[in-house]
């Protein structure tokens, strides 16, 4: 049996119907996170990670979360968070990953015939939205990492996804260059922080947020007091998050979506 048929049948689903196991995935600029989470959204297994591959192709992307599927219990379906654009099954943008790989690449379509469970994917930012946004009103959330994420959500419901990270801040920078991985390592803590707060501002004035909730592995280095109005959140809500993708008023966004192979009469579902 291949590599790829060995890892398909170990996380194949198993378990009775009403209990579904969700592989949450956290696809990073410079990690790549996975855990499993029970229908309530606890964890059935402690979080693990993999560094993203230097030459992170859809390919060796696939290879990096096949290896931590792996170490983790069986699963009946996935959840991704991808930095960048995404519509349906499909990927559009990658800025910190390799646009020109990824664009027009059938992610959820290439992870359900991988693993023969459903995928659906989204932006990470609006994955990790949707695991720690609590309403009522306009709330917001910002992601620090290897680059920006950003996305506006009303009561709890996700109303778009902004490509911040691509969007000019100051003298000619992104925001992925302004208060990115790159620009925290080269500018220092203490400064990095001064244009995080000026970012917050500037945020705050675009969106006219009732919330604005920061996120992703770089949160935990703001080291200014933070404005009433924003929560600096666990980065643990990139996996957590995944497990509203499966929500029925979310179906709209994944119309169109490659399903799995349906196991024959008598198999696990």
């Amino acid at each position: 049996m291949s590599t790829a048929a060995t890892e398909t049948s170990a996380h194949a689903p198993a378990m009775a119907a009403g209990t579904p196991h969700t592989l949450a995935v956290d696809i990073g600029g410079t990690n790549i996170k996975a855990a499993v989470l029970d229908c309530a959204g606890h964890l059935v297994a402690a979080q693990i990670r993999t560094p993203t591959p230097k030459e992170a192709t859809p390919h060796a992307v696939l290879e990096a979360i096949a290896g931590l599927a792996v170490q983790l219990p069986s699963i009946q379906r996935i959840s991704v968070g991808f930095p960048g654009v995404v519509k349906g099954s499909k990927v559009f943008t990658a800025p910190n990953l390799g646009t020109a790989q990824w664009a027009g690449f059938e992610l959820a379509g290439a992870l359900a015939e991988r693993f023969g469970v459903p995928a659906r994917i989204l932006n990470d930012a609006a994955v990790q939205g949707l695991g720690v946004v609590q309403g009522p009103g306009l709330e917001c959330v910002m992601t620090l990492g290897t680059g920006v994420g950003c996305a506006l959500f009303r009561d709890r419901r996700l109303l778009l996804h902004l490509e911040l990270g691509q969007h000019r801040a100051r003298r000619g920078k992104t925001y992925d260059q302004y208060i990115g991985q790159a620009a925290l390592a080269k500018k220092g803590q203490q400064r990095w922080n001064a244009r995080v707060r000026r970012a917050i501002d500037s945020v705050t004035s675009l969106t006219s947020c009732d919330t604005l909730y920061i996120g992703g592995g770089n949160a935990r280095k703001i080291a200014f007091e933070v404005p009433a109005h924003v929560r600096i959140v666990s980065n643990m809500a990139g996996l957590t998050g995944g497990l509203r993708l499966w929500e029925a008023d979310l179906d709209e966004l994944f119309r169109g979506e490659t399903a799995a192979p349906t196991p024959a009469d008598g198999e696990a579902r």
